[in-house]
């Protein structure tokens, strides 16, 4: 019954800023600048990518420029004071990547990112092959779809799947990406799936009810 989500390749950024394994730290500082990126993939050979390089792996360098780090902190820290000393994309990268195939949905990727606290995810595919990246502000770009798109949706894949007429009688409105659905319907032990299944649809803010059983002839 459900209807096709979106998935990474339909939000997905297709030029992608990458380095090499061999690229130096400033090359890769001048190209986050340029590019207003916060990390690159590291790339080699036919596109594959080997890891990722981000800000937080070039701050460490600035952060123990000047200081003399005690036996506690270089014991806690050994993997940021050797990022202090890298001086190559390669000693700098996180490795292997994450990334994310290109028909992953995109609840899949936001909770790939949220888990492993990174803002964007490198797109390839079955061979690590680079075709993309996809940041948080693309993920997002699902909840500027249309709210009569996403009514149609809510009624064509939730309210005439639980609530057929004339048994039921619903209607959808959408505001602002919240779901509202109202009218009598036979078994109000379905209302928790139907929130359920709404909070689903690709968009969707929240989802309200106004509904009542309906009464039948004694």
């Amino acid at each position: 019954m459900h209807g096709t989500p979106h998935v990474v390749s339909d939000v997905m950024t297709r030029t992608v800023a990458t380095v090499d394994r061999g690229t130096p730290f400033k090359e890769i500082v001048r190209t986050m600048q340029e590019r207003e990126v916060s990390a690159l993939p590291v790339v080699e050979g036919d596109q594959r990518v080997a890891g990722v390089v981000s800000e937080a792996d070039l701050l460490p360098k600035e952060e123990f420029r000047d200081s003399d780090p005690d036996r506690y902190t270089q014991l806690r820290r050994l993997s940021d004071l050797a990022k202090a000393g890298a001086v190559t994309a390669e000693e700098l990268m996180t490795s292997p990547p994450l990334t994310t195939p290109p028909d992953a949905t995109l609840a899949q990727a936001a909770r790939t990112m949220a888990r492993a606290r990174v803002k964007r995810l490198p797109v390839v595919d079955g061979s690590g092959t680079l075709l993309g990246i996809v940041s948080r502000a693309d993920l997002l770009k699902v909840f500027l779809r249309d709210d009569e798109e996403m009514a149609e949706e809510v009624r064509r894949e939730v309210v005439s799947y639980l609530f057929p007429s004339p048994s039921s009688a619903v209607w959808t409105e959408v505001r602002d990406g919240v779901v509202k659905l109202s009218g009598h319907i036979r078994d109000t032990s379905l209302v928790p799936v139907a929130a359920r299944l709404a909070r689903a649809v690709e968009g969707v803010v929240d989802v309200e009810f106004d509904l009542s059983e309906e009464r039948r002839p004694s």
